[in-house]
């Protein structure tokens, strides 16, 4: 009795805790479900068993039911892929394909490229020349013409450089037929959703921690705390 014991603690100590982790991987949970449909009883009766426990674990996430006649039973979330993510997974899933069938090499190899951009450097060589960014949003209409000062090009040559070529990549990986970019972009995005036709309340529960994982891996709801010293320097005016 006594080892039962001690197992049944432990799985429910195992349980607790990545319920409790919820609300430090995922920013919201909403549930869907159509109240007079047999369909939806799991998650429905998993939502009402659970509620008061995932809430007194996770005080500040929403946990929000949206029921409506002939919804379909589901479970959606918010997970903050990159256009490294989308990346990956259109090479993975062999997304890159040409109109005739063929796996597109030029927008593959692009993407192999893109995933390599030393994004660390061009952030630190935008500010290479002394009060002036190249990226600021309107700095066509402000300074049309600042290519054509050989100071600032001269400064900024490995920014212009890295950027140019991560801009031509990822112009080669969106040029594909039938908005393969938009389409691989909203396959990505339907991994937030799980359907849940006819759950039961295992399947649910199974679910929601299948969202609490992917939470884990994409998300950082979490914010790193703020350093309390000066961790990293960028050249500015010569004369500050």
């Amino acid at each position: 009795p006594t080892l039962l014991a001690n197992l049944s603690l432990f799985s429910t100590t195992i349980i607790m805790s990545w319920k409790a982790g919820l609300s430090r991987n995922l920013p919201i949970l909403r549930f869907f479900a159509c109240p007079e449909s047999p369909s939806s009883k799991g998650v429905l009766s998993w939502y009402k068993n659970n509620y008061d426990t995932l809430k007194a674990l996770n005080p500040m996430m929403p946990l929000l039911l949206r029921t409506t006649t002939n919804a379909m039973p589901a479970i959606t979330t918010t997970l903050e892929f990159t256009t490294n993510d989308l990346l990956k997974y259109m090479i993975q899933t062999n997304k890159f394909v040409n109109a005739d069938g063929s796996t597109a090499e030029d927008r593959v190899e692009a993407a192999r490229a893109y995933l390599q951009t030393d994004w660390t450097t061009i952030r630190r060589e935008r500010w290479s020349h002394p009060n002036f960014d190249p990226a600021h949003p309107l700095i066509e209409e402000q300074d049309p013409d600042w290519k054509m000062d050989s100071a600032k090009t001269a400064d900024l040559a490995l920014y212009l450089d890295l950027k140019g070529q991560a801009d031509e990549q990822m112009e080669t990986i969106t040029s594909g037929p039938d908005n393969e970019f938009t389409r691989a972009e909203n396959a990505l995005l339907m991994c937030q959703r799980v359907d849940l036709w006819c759950a039961g309340e295992q399947e649910v529960d199974s679910a929601v921690k299948h969202l609490y994982m992917l939470g884990k891996r994409f998300n950082s709801v979490e914010k790193d705390a703020e350093h309390e010293y000066v961790s990293e320097f960028y050249p500015g005016a010569s004369d500050f």
